[in-house]
């Protein structure tokens, strides 16, 4: 019977990370069911694992994109229900894969049902963070630390910053992928890499006006301005990049603060925002011990915290604002909405906007394992992100193409214009 059974997965066993798997069964007995399976171990040597129950057709086939699964980690008919659904035994642990070199490989297998569960075939997925040709190099320039990936071919392409800067370190991942779509993008640490600090008490533009001008600098690229894609406490960066900063044509503002957070910014040695800051007491603890910092902020809107709202109207690029309407890490969709209002109210029309209702905090890059809570790193706690697990997955799809039409639509790769720095 093992031999054969095939578990056949298409357009190939190799593909970007990001691209859609079509998953056939064949060769069982007619109406059979069985356990359809996914396995995965991350860069911390943790195991994360999905299973799904299918009943065969009458000529013994299973078809992912056409067959509801009647049990395990999900019901209904989900293609990518198993990437999707892949958790892990250890609470708070999210899926580590950060390193671009190192594809996320996914062993998929089928089951029998009765008896001890005999594996009946087995393929492995190399789900690749890197298009070929895309290169990677590490970048030590000035006070510069980061890693900068470039697409194969002669170009131009446009340029993008990606801010995966909190948390400590580097995270190569939305990078290499954007890389591997046909753009050349940085991304840079703020501290907890190399030789930068572990830790630090400030953040300040120079450092960022510094990476835009290595970007631009760049052989490849073409466009006029780079754009600026962001996440969590990375998007009030984003706005205040776009806000103070020359040469940003483009902004994507994922589940962030309208309000400089947690940190003062500076810019040319003198304070240019006071941050907003969270009252502990309004965290809130989950049983599983996730803390919800949702309602903790201190009120954007308070006429005492104007000071620290980033003032985007004087943004001359586009901004595309993005919501998840069930994050629990804050309330992104109140400070989306905010950020709407105010640009209206000076005349701007520069903006375009996203909310999803069931879509938590992390939206990433699409087909990876969803996680519902994980570390925390400006918390040092472990945090509830929010979500429903399929919808949330619906989102990054949506969301992820949606990136790269922005980008693509507003950095224009036809000459180069001077701009001057607006403080």
């Amino acid at each position: 019977m093992a031999s054969q059974v095939r578990l056949r997965l298409l357009p190939g066993a190799r593909c970007l990370f990001d691209e859609p798997l079509h998953v056939t069964v064949a060769g069982l007995r007619s109406q059979q069911v069985v356990s359809l399976r996914a396995r995965a171990t991350d860069e911390k040597g943790l195991e994360f694992s999905s299973t799904a129950t299918y009943r065969a057709d009458g000529s013994g086939d299973i078809d992912l994109g056409r067959d509801p699964s009647l049990g395990g980690s999900y019901l209904g008919v989900e293609p990518m229900g198993l990437l999707r659904a892949m958790r892990t035994d250890a609470a708070h642990k999210r899926f580590q894969k950060t390193n671009a070199l190192n594809p996320h490989v996914v062993k998929f297998s089928v089951h029998e049902v009765e008896g001890e569960g005999r594996m009946l075939a087995e393929v492995a997925n190399e789900r690749l963070l890197m298009a070929d040709g895309v290169s990677r190099r590490p970048i030590r320039e000035g006070n510069i630390r980061g890693v900068l990936f470039t697409p194969p071919g002669e170009g131009p392409f446009p340029a993008v910053l990606d801010l995966y800067t909190f948390g400590g370190g580097l995270s190569e991942k939305r990078t290499s992928l954007l890389a591997s779509r046909g753009f050349v993008v940085l991304t840079v640490a703020l501290y907890g890499h190399d030789d930068m600090p572990r830790s630090i008490k400030e953040v300040h533009l120079d450092y960022f006006e510094e990476a835009i001008e290595v970007l631009r600098k760049q052989e490849k690229v073409g466009s006029r301005g780079v754009g600026v894609v962001s996440l969590s406490k990375s998007g009030d960066l984003a706005l205040s990049i776009a806000s103070f900063l020359p040469h940003v044509d483009a902004t994507v503002w994922i589940n962030g603060c309208s309000a400089n957070t947690a940190l003062p910014l500076y810019y040319k040695k003198k304070p240019i925002l006071p941050p907003l800051m969270c009252d502990v007491k309004k965290v809130v603890v989950t049983e599983s011990g996730a803390y919800i910092t949702k309602g903790g902020m201190h009120s954007a809107w308070a006429e005492e915290n104007q000071a620290a709202v980033v003032p985007i109207e004087r943004a001359p690029g586009r901004f595309l604002f993005v919501a998840a309407e069930d994050d629990l890490n804050w309330d992104s969709k109140a400070y989306l909405d905010q950020m709407v209002e105010r640009l209206k109210l000076h005349g701007r029309q520069n903006f375009e906007s996203v909310s999803y209702p069931e879509a938590g905090h992390y939206l990433e890059p699409p087909y990876g394992p969803y996680c519902p809570s994980s570390f925390h790193g400006l918390l040092g706690k472990p945090a509830a992100w929010g979500g429903e697990s399929r919808s949330h997955a619906a989102a990054e799809v949506h969301l992820w193409k949606k990136i790269q039409e922005f980008f693509r639509t507003h950095l224009s790769c036809d000459g180069v214009t001077q701009n001057k720095a607006k403080l």
